[in-house]
Formats: C-alpha cells, sequence, structure tokens
C-alpha cells in the first residue's frame, strides 16, 4: 500500500513527464503541419496547428519537381547501411580488446581512444589526407570514412559495458571448454552485448544519416552523390539565392515556389526514417546507455 507523500510523487512525477513530452512533441507537431499548410496562408497567417488552408504543394515541389531526393534518399540509406556496419565492427573489436584486462599496451591503446575525444588532426590537415592519400573526393567513400568511421566515445561506452556487464566467469569457462577468443566473442559476449550495438549502432546510424558536412567539402563535381541532407542544404541555399536575387525571372519562379512550407517539409523528410526506425530500438537504447554509463 502506497503511503500519501508516495502517491503525491507519482503524481507530480507523471504530470511532470506529460509537461516534457507534450513540449518534445509539439515543435515536431508544428512543423509537420506547416509542411502541409498553403504557402501563402503560412506567411500570411504564420504558424499555427490549425491552419485555415491545406496543401501538399511543398511535398510535390520536392519529391515530384525535383527528381533527385529519391537518388538522395536511396544513397543516404546505403551510406548509413555500410557506414554504421563498418563502424560497429570496428568499434565493437576495439572496445572488447581494451576491455581485457591482460591485453598487453592496453592502458597505451585506451589512451588514444580518449585522447581522440580531446583533439583531432584539423580540418586541412584531414582534408589533405583524405584527397591526396585515399584519394576519395568525389567519390561515394567519401560520404563513408572522413570523421565517421570511428568515435572514441562510442569505443569507451561499449568498453565498459564489456566490463561490468560481462562476466568474467563466464568467459573463463569458455576458455576451460576449450573455446578461443574468436568463439568466445561470437557465441558469447555479442549475444549479451545487444543492448549496447544497438545503441551504438543508433548514434552512429544518427550521425551518419544527419552528416552533410563530408558531401559538402569532399564531393565538389559529383553532385549526383549527394545525400538527403546535402541535396536538401541545396535546395535551401537555391531558395535564399532567388529570394535574394533582384532578377525579374527569380521573382517569377519565387511567386510559384512555396519557399516558406518547403523549408518545413525538408525537416521533416529528414527527420522521418530516426522516427520511424526508432521506436523498435528504443528498449535496447535505454537498457544499453543504464548499463553501458557505468564507469568500469
Amino acid at each position: 500500500m502506497k503511503s500519501r507523500e508516495e502517491k503525491t510523487l507519482q503524481v507530480f512525477s507523471n504530470v511532470y513527464m506529460i509537461i516534457l513530452t507534450i513540449l518534445a512533441v509539439a515543435p515536431i507537431l508544428l512543423v509537420l503541419i506547416s509542411s502541409l499548410t498553403d504557402n501563402t496562408t503560412l506567411i500570411h497567417d504564420g504558424y499555427s496547428f490549425f491552419p485555415k488552408k491545406w496543401s501538399l504543394q511543398a511535398y510535390n515541389y520536392i519529391f515530384v519537381e525535383n527528381k533527385q531526393v529519391v537518388r538522395a534518399y536511396g544513397i543516404s540509406f546505403l551510406v548509413t547501411a555500410i557506414g554504421t556496419s563498418i563502424s560497429l565492427v570496428i568499434t565493437t573489436l576495439l572496445a572488447y580488446s581494451i576491455s581485457k584486462k591482460g591485453l598487453p599496451g592496453r592502458g597505451i591503446m585506451t589512451f588514444f581512444v580518449f585522447f581522440t575525444l580531446l583533439f583531432n588532426g584539423g580540418l586541412v590537415p584531414t582534408y589533405i589526407n583524405y584527397v591526396n592519400v585515399l584519394h576519395i573526393k568525389d567519390t561515394f567513400w567519401a560520404l563513408v570514412i572522413p570523421s565517421l568511421m570511428l568515435n572514441g566515445f562510442n569505443v569507451l561506452l561499449m568498453k565498459s559495458y564489456f566490463v561490468t556487464n560481462i562476466p568474467e566467469e563466464l568467459l573463463e569457462a569458455a576458455r576451460i571448454e576449450g573455446a578461443g577468443e574468436s568463439i568466445t566473442f561470437v557465441k558469447i559476449v555479442l549475444p549479451l552485448a545487444k543492448p549496447i550495438i544497438a545503441t551504438i549502432g543508433l548514434f552512429i546510424g544518427i550521425a551518419y544519416w544527419n552528416d552533410w558536412n563530408n558531401g559538402y567539402i569532399y564531393l565538389a563535381k559529383r553532385t549526383d552523390l549527394y545525400s538527403i541532407q546535402n541535396l536538401l542544404n541545396r535546395i535551401v541555399q537555391s531558395i535564399q539565392y532567388l529570394t535574394q536575387s533582384g532578377d525579374a525571372n527569380a521573382a517569377a519562379l519565387m511567386a510559384k515556389m512555396p519557399t516558406v512550407s518547403v523549408r518545413m517539409a525538408m525537416a521533416i523528410a529528414g527527420v522521418l526514417p530516426i522516427l520511424i526506425i526508432y521506436p523498435f530500438v528504443q528498449d535496447n537504447f535505454v537498457k544499453g546507455i543504464t548499463l553501458g554509463g557505468v564507469k568500469g
């Protein structure tokens, strides 16, 4: 039987969480409604949850009039899938290695991983190495390799999970039974590490999906390789250019273009896949953050 204080605290906690949920959902809902609002109505009346006139003009402009959007979506999905897979393999192997207490050089390797959280090579040296050494400029790999292949925070988070949530006795029992490190890692460690793998995979996937900087820097000529974020950014820049231009033809073109609502539609187009995927990994995400955040 709950006491009066516990019931009061429960009610207060529920109300507090409901308010936070509304504050989190309301902006996304407003953006969605604005993207479905007639552009003229949006300019005249401003943003509203109850617009006077609805329209699909913004989505028609993005998905019908801009044929490259579908291709850009495909590239984004491909980049996210390949990049997340490769990064997860590297992150998991490195994190498991530095979680082994008897590994020679474990401290130095951990220091190097931590060091990357404090310092990086800088944009210019990084660009020179990727362009002149790896030759990724104007190639598909320009969207995959730079800066997102490995993240020190993800490695340390996963390493902490291995240390605190994979019983050493279980690994020792596997060794006694004759299992090598590879068999132990695949058959025992990976199944037990599903929550942290899903969590890190979500982090990496969101980073890849939202990344536009790599395409902006390394894709100078191959605009056909633009991801959805690069393409949407280019559309926004084109709208801004036409808005600021004093040319009569530009003004006539702008009169037919949903300049305000299309920006809201592009925001929805960019974030929608993440909103769809997140519920499927939510349980593992919360569990992975909770368990992986324990100091190891």
